[in-house]
């Protein structure tokens, strides 16, 4: 394995019944690297992150962290390598506060065998991760349900990098977002990513990843069709081979919103 590599898949396959979601395909993600995830709806993006993720088992293939290889059977495996993701949905409890939001099923303790919990230190923490994030809300305890979509994102990506993350995996983080809030979301990635993080960006709006990702990996009925350099390529490239693939054909309808960010 590559010594730049935090994170190597090889040859994962899986199958849902008699369907081949994801076939034989290989990732390599570099230390502090933002790879965009793109391919057309049922593409095996999400599929492949959540392999990763320990949302799923893959059938076949290895999955290397940090030079070794190491086995993901659930979300805690994948936790304990430090690997965050956030969901689309974001899974924010509605009725809780920042930091309760962020410490939920994780929290610091203290006294005797840990029976009380320790919100002094889980206040300075979450405050210190806002402060980082640069995320403008009014207060720790202000309930996430009254936040916007931006905010909310924000206090998701300090939940999932206050426990030591080196790879985040974002499924869609602008895509309810309006172009402001959207922009401030792209510019704390690139920041993350500046900082040493490690970002696996799945998304459908291509110019994102042209504004701020290194590299562009691209999904095609559960195939890996290549891996672009950003630096190198427009949005017509990475169009191109989401429709036609990696042999020029296409094999299936073309999904006309690729056309229209611009």
């Amino acid at each position: 394995m590559a010594e730049d590599y935090i994170v190597e898949l090889k040859g994962i396959c899986k199958r849902f019944g008699g369907i081949d979601a994801l076939k034989d395909v290989d990732l390599q993600l570099r230390r502090g690297e933002i790879m965009g995830i793109v391919g057309d709806n049922g593409a095996g993006k999400s599929t492949l992150m959540k392999v990763l993720s320990g949302a799923y088992v893959a059938d076949e293939g290895e999955i290397w962290v940090n030079g070794k290889h190491v086995h993901i059977r659930n979300p805690q495996d994948s936790s304990n390598l430090g690997i965050g993701m956030i969901y689309q949905d974001l899974a924010l409890f509605n009725n809780f506060d920042v930091t309760k939001n962020i410490f939920v099923g994780r929290e610091y303790t203290k006294g005797p065998l840990g029976m009380f919990l320790d919100k002094k230190r889980m206040n300075k923490k979450a405050e210190e991760l806002i402060k980082e994030l640069k995320v403008d809300i009014k207060s720790l305890r202000q309930s996430v349900m009254t936040m916007s979509g931006g905010q909310r994102q924000m206090v998701a990506c300090a939940r999932a990098i206050a426990f030591e993350s080196k790879v985040l995996i974002m499924d869609e983080p602008t895509a309810a977002l309006g172009v402001t809030e959207a922009n401030k979301l792209l510019g704390l990635i690139r920041n993350l990513a500046d900082s040493g993080l490690s970002i696996l960006l799945i998304t459908q709006r291509i110019p994102d990843i042209l504004a701020i990702a290194d590299r562009v990996f691209v999904l095609k009925g559960g195939q890996r069709q290549g891996v672009l350099n950003v630096g190198e390529i427009t949005l017509d490239d990475v169009v191109s081979l989401i429709i036609k693939g990696k042999d020029n054909s296409v094999s299936q309808p073309v999904d006309v919103q690729y056309k229209s960010f611009g």
